[in-house]
């Protein structure tokens, strides 16, 4: 039976994940203050805070953050948007990666890269700010966010016909793949990185 530790900066995500297990045995550490202080950049006192706690974790580490994601994988988790990356750049692009936290922009679109560099290949990647809609999550309203998400990004599809597939570049958003009107893929990164890890989801 896998184990696993999640990393989490929102309470929320902990029954999503939870729903995902299976067999496994996931432990879950929320900690949205690291998500707030790392807006602008994850300055020293946040690094050294996030190196110790993971420092003095065992087993396998997975990083439900986007944001913090590249910090993490250098102390030894692993990033959960890392299979999805990998799905994505084994179907090729253009991609579309749909974001809506400013701070995921970069990291997202650096993964993919690497993800199509490991494939010894490249594609065009193309980013849909949806920033605007974040207030909703934060606020609790996921169903109105989720919805927004599936408004926004089918209509960008519509616009934009040789799109391969859509990567949701934050786990928050993986419940709108259902609701985005295309019949190309849609990857969301919690089902895919539980199947990756344990099998399960």
């Amino acid at each position: 039976m896998v184990d696993l530790t999640l990393i989490h900066t929102a309470e929320t995500h902990v029954a999503t994940f939870d729903a995902l297990a299976g067999a496994a045995k996931l432990h879950h550490i929320v900690r949205p203050d690291w998500l707030e202080q790392a807006q602008d950049g994850i300055d020293d006192a946040l690094r050294r805070e996030i190196t110790a706690e993971i420092q003095r974790l065992t087993g396998p580490i997975l990083c439900n953050c986007t944001t913090l994601g590249e910090l993490a994988e250098s102390l030894g988790a692993i990033r959960l948007d890392w299979p999805m990356m990998q799905a994505a750049a084994q179907i090729g692009g253009p991609v579309l990666i749909a974001y809506c936290l400013e701070s995921t922009c970069a990291p997202s679109t650096a993964l993919l890269e690497r993800a199509f560099s490991d494939l010894d290949t490249s594609a065009e990647i193309r980013t849909l700010p949806l920033t605007g809609l974040w207030p909703h999550f934060t606020a609790g309203d996921t169903d109105l966010f989720h919805q927004q998400i599936g408004i926004w990004v089918s209509t960008s599809l519509a616009l934009v016909a040789d799109t391969a597939c859509v990567v949701l570049a934050q786990s928050s958003m993986a419940g709108a793949a259902t609701l985005i009107e295309t019949e190309i893929p849609v990857l969301a990164s919690p089902a895919i990185a539980m199947r990756s890890l344990t099998g399960a989801g």
